[in-house]
């Protein structure tokens, strides 16, 4: 497998586009979810999304090759609510490892198999890792601000057992994405940092935060600058943002930490801002222009989708990106260890 310092060096690399916005054109019923093994399963099933990766695997494995096929290098597991805290809205905490393993080995069969087809063009999984549904840092109680919901070391715990089984899986890098309080972000890195020191492994770690709207700033009050600045102790592969805001609204955030830090920066948009029904109505060619002026400013080693987007705006930001040379970041020690 080649090394991925290596690949990021010769030419930015493309992210995959939205899981969600995929799998929402199966439209799968009650009883999709809910598959053979939980037919008689208490609790209702349907948005479970991570749950699809064991009852509707074929999907999951179509929609991860579409994107490869579009041209991206990275596709990320269908884990994004892979852990105790946001399965406990389904009951499902006892599946947490299986979940993630499974969505793990499916996203890297598609890999191995697209990079044995063009050993050039080497591809990789990610593993998502999503904030959960709490807040360590705020309270959702108004009339009590002192209480949180979720505490350090429970998110350290929930995120370890996660991280566990995704590499168990085969992932080549951890990405902690969607960020929208920096830490739940530490807790998650913590983790990281543990199972690395754990196994003696060397793997590489993105991290993604999110803007939340147009103060600039994530949900727990960080501008894109304090975020890049609170995170920059971790040796990460990449730091960057996604979700939230559209391409041309997220780059002036992109402008500010871009030239403030060695990492390489990731981002992954969604296509423009939902419309009344909760819809992106942005095409791939107007996505592409704007991503493209990330490209004329050099502040990109990582460009994908988010919300919203498909293979069809994979396949115009590809081809874009192999117009451009990547923004020069700094290589961490070790580069030799790294896979």
């Amino acid at each position: 497998m080649s090394n991925i310092y290596k690949e990021l060096k010769q030419r930015i690399l493309v992210l995959d586009g939205a899981m969600g916005t995929m799998l929402q054109a199966y439209k799968f019923t009650e009883a999709d979810f809910r598959g053979e093994r939980f037919k008689e399963y208490p609790t209702p099933l349907q948005g479970n999304n991570d749950l699809l990766s064991i009852t509707q695997p074929e999907a999951i494995k179509t929609i991860h090759a579409k994107y490869f096929e579009a041209g991206a290098d990275i596709i990320e597991t269908n884990t994004f609510s892979g852990t105790t805290i946001a399965m406990a809205d389904y009951q499902m905490e006892d599946l947490v490892y299986e979940l993630n393993y499974q969505s793990a080995k499916i996203a890297k069969e598609v890999a191995v198999d697209f990079t044995k087809r063009k050993p050039e063009k080497p591809r990789f999984v990610a593993g998502s890792i999503g904030p959960t549904n709490r807040t360590a840092s705020m309270s959702p109680d108004v009339n009590d601000p002192g209480y949180r919901a979720v505490t350090f070391d429970e998110l350290r715990i929930a995120y370890k057992q996660q991280v566990e089984a995704l590499i168990d899986g085969g992932v080549d890098i951890l990405l902690v994405e969607t960020v929208f309080d920096t830490l739940n972000a530490k807790a998650a890195l913590f983790a990281i940092e543990e199972v690395k020191e754990d196994r003696n492994l060397v793997i590489p770690t993105m991290l993604s935060g999110t803007i939340t709207d147009a103060s600039g700033r994530t949900l727990s009050g960080q501008t894109a600058e304090a975020f890049l600045i609170s995170v920059s102790h971790i040796p990460l592969l990449s730091v960057g943002f996604n979700c939230a805001l559209g391409a041309n609204l997220l780059q002036p955030h992109l402008e500010a930490i871009a030239n403030k830090t060695d990492f390489a920066i990731s981002a992954h948009p969604n296509a423009g801002l939902p419309n009344a029904f909760g819809e992106y109505d942005e095409s791939p060619e107007e996505m592409g222009e704007q991503i493209e002026e990330y490209l004329k400013k050099n502040l990109i080693n990582i460009i994908g989708g988010c919300c919203g987007t498909s293979p069809e705006h994979i396949r115009v930001i590809a081809t874009i990106a192999q117009k451009y040379k990547p923004r020069n970041f700094s290589v961490i020690p070790n580069e030799s260890e790294i896979v």
